[in-house]
């Protein structure tokens, strides 16, 4: 089997890093009828230099990052993650899941801090090396639910405590992105409860699987 690469996205709270986890532990187990070798890792963060990058860019509170500074460490945080680790994992044939890639760019650098689209598109064009995803699952959750499974978590991060008006910007140009790319992008009603969350994504695997 060769590999694959499934990207989750969406906005806060939607529980991408838990059901990524729970579909990697399917997948090892052998939900797609034999078990598979699962790399997990996510953006920004995959990499030694995406750990400090992430720190910056998300923890950091005493840091005043403009938004094109922003927008530039995110891109390379992918480009550092792309050559080191998506795609010799992809060459060894294991299923990647990770948590954001391009489209979060577009959504929250675009979409939600205003930046030029077309800029961010030619930046994730570079930052990839042309590496798209085989399927991104789209964790789509209301807002104020969202953002309510954040605020019981306790810390939140720089994006986090963006006002709600930036949240609601993002969420629409997720919904922008899944109209676009409706064969790539998929939306996975988050509002429900983790099984019934987890029950779609293992359908849409399946899917993906036959259709390779």
């Amino acid at each position: 089997m060769k590999g694959q690469f499934i990207v989750f996205e969406g906005i806060e709270g939607g529980g991408k890093s838990s059901q990524m986890a729970k579909t990697a532990q399917w997948l090892s187990q052998g939900g797609l009828g034999k078990p598979v070798e699962v790399l997990q890792t996510r953006e920004p963060g995959g990499t030694e230099l995406g750990q400090k990058l992430r720190s910056l860019l998300l923890s950091d509170h005493s840091l005043d990052l403009n938004y094109r500074s922003e927008l530039l460490l995110y891109a390379a945080d992918r480009a550092q993650h792309v050559k080191e680790v998506l795609k010799p994992a992809l060459e060894e044939g294991k299923i990647i899941l990770c948590d954001r890639y391009i489209h979060s760019t577009t959504a929250y650098q675009g979409y939600g801090r205003g930046l030029d689209l077309k800029l961010i598109q030619q930046l994730n064009a570079i930052a990839s090396d042309g590496l798209e995803s085989d399927l991104t699952l789209w964790l789509d959750v209301a807002i104020e639910t969202g953002l309510e499974r954040v605020k019981k978590r306790g810390k939140r991060d720089r994006l986090e405590k963006a006002d709600i008006a930036f949240h609601q910007r993002v969420r629409q140009g997720y919904e922008d992105l899944a109209n676009q790319f409706p064969q790539q992008i998929l939306r996975i009603d988050a509002n429900q409860n983790e099984p019934a969350v987890q029950s779609q994504i293992q359908t849409q695997l399946k899917r993906l699987v036959i259709s390779h």
